[in-house]
């Protein structure tokens, strides 16, 4: 996560390019399986590319990669020899349940918004119209300023504590866990979102 989303997603949020926002039309379900898949292959192409940059082979000590699955590996023996089989089910199951419900914030996070590409083949740069926000309070308290997440894309350099409320930032009509149950119905979602997404977006 730490790689795609910082060396990645950040670059490439509100384009084709990125494997966390959702296309148009696109099902929550679809985009589950399209943004792991695609995110864990991105990670290891940065990855790569960051070991180039340094002059490090791809075997490098310094491929963090390596060293996020000897951990996970390394946490999982951990936990079949303290508390056996069945806890390493349950941690499992935790893991996909917590991954499952990421995914499905980036998915109302970025749903169908993006940038223009320029005659040079470059994208317009990051603007708070780019990324979906929820001022609800509850929400912004509890998720740590999370829901003014356009903000968070603009000014990536912010503390969450400053993030700030564009007036111009499109808006979720509802907050955060009403927003993602909602995206569990597809036809829903797709009746209540689409007709806030700017014509342009729907052509780029």
């Amino acid at each position: 996560f730490y790689i795609e989303h910082n060396f990645g997603h950040h670059m490439h949020a509100a384009t084709r390019e990125d494997p966390a926002t959702a296309k148009l039309n696109q099902t929550v379900y679809s985009f589950w399986f399209t943004s792991v898949f695609r995110q864990y292959v991105n990670a290891w192409r940065i990855q790569r590319k960051l070991l180039r940059q340094q002059g490090r082979g791809f075997f490098s000590i310094k491929n963090d990669m390596f060293w996020y699955l000897v951990l996970e590996a390394a946490f999982l023996v951990a936990i079949y020899f303290l508390f056996g089989l069945v806890a390493v089910g349950f941690v499992l199951g935790a893991g996909i349940v917590g991954f499952l419900l990421l995914e499905t914030v980036n998915y109302i996070e970025h749903y169908g918004l993006l940038r223009k590409k320029m005659p040079s083949g470059r994208y317009e740069r990051v603007r708070e119209i780019h990324s979906w926000n929820s001022n609800h309070i509850i929400g912004r308290i509890v998720l740590y300023e999370l829901t003014r997440h356009s903000d968070h894309h603009y000014k990536s350099s912010k503390k969450y504590q400053l993030l700030d409320c564009h007036e111009e930032s499109p808006q979720m009509p509802f907050g955060y866990p009403t927003s993602m149950v909602m995206s569990f119905l597809p036809l829903l979602w797709f009746r209540v979102m689409n007709p806030r997404i700017p014509e342009y977006m729907k052509e780029a």
